[in-house]
């Protein structure tokens, strides 16, 4: 398997380059290697399961919209105004997650009678 071939030695290279090293206590490479050591099995679980990502990109890139969004509903002028973010954003991310175009989503949702379902399930 690929992974045990490539990414195992630098793994271990890795690892046994942590614990060489002598950090100073407090320091922020101090915290970043105590956090590797710590996580070593979570770290390396990806060897275990050809299953298991190599990356967590899926995750992060599902998780930036809410953390733009967040930002964004700081400047709410109501919480009215918020709540109606909250549900545009919900039916958005519905037509996303579906894979429909949020742009002709909105277009055809908005053409339609209220209580109209336009998801095929």
């Amino acid at each position: 398997m690929e992974r045990h071939k490539k990414s195992k030695p630098l793994l271990h290279e890795f690892f046994a380059w942590l614990d060489s090293i002598t950090v100073s206590d407090g320091s922020k490479l101090a915290r970043a290697v105590s956090y590797a050591r710590f996580e070593k099995k979570y770290l390396c679980r990806f060897l275990e399961s050809p299953d298991v990502p190599i990356n967590n990109n899926r995750a992060e890139n599902a998780v930036q919209p809410f953390v733009i969004g967040r930002k964004n509903w700081l400047f709410s002028a109501s919480v009215k105004g918020a709540e109606a973010s909250a549900m545009l954003y919900s039916v958005a991310a519905t037509a996303c997650a579906n894979g429909f175009s949020m742009e002709d989503y909105f277009t055809r949702l908005f053409l339609q009678s209220p209580g109209t379902l336009l998801l095929s399930w």
